[in-house]
């Protein structure tokens, strides 16, 4: 194996374990936060809510003050749902 080739497959071979890792910390991250919110989770660890705003389910992670990634502060289901999150009401699947 000649040298370039050996230079890119070991930098090929970090971008993959880096990007290992950061999806692994994602992961966590939205498991923890869904976690606390008390919402079910589906298999990456994103919340399974209902969305208010289009009536679908999705699987969405949650910020730091348990909003959705979705979320629109200039919507009122969008408000409703965080409220709900919030109060443990929220339709979830």
């Amino acid at each position: 194996m000649d040298q370039g080739r050996l230079h890119r497959f070991l930098r090929t071979t970090v971008r993959s374990a880096s990007q290992q890792v950061e999806a692994a910390k994602r992961a966590y991250s939205d498991a923890k936060r869904s976690a606390l919110a008390d919402l079910p989770q589906d298999e990456a660890g994103r919340a399974r809510i209902v969305c208010r705003r289009y009536a679908e389910r999705r699987a969405v992670s949650l910020d730091e003050q348990a909003r959705p990634t979705c979320f629109d502060a200039d919507h009122q289901d969008c408000r409703g749902c965080v409220e709900d999150i919030r109060e443990g009401t929220v339709e979830t699947w």
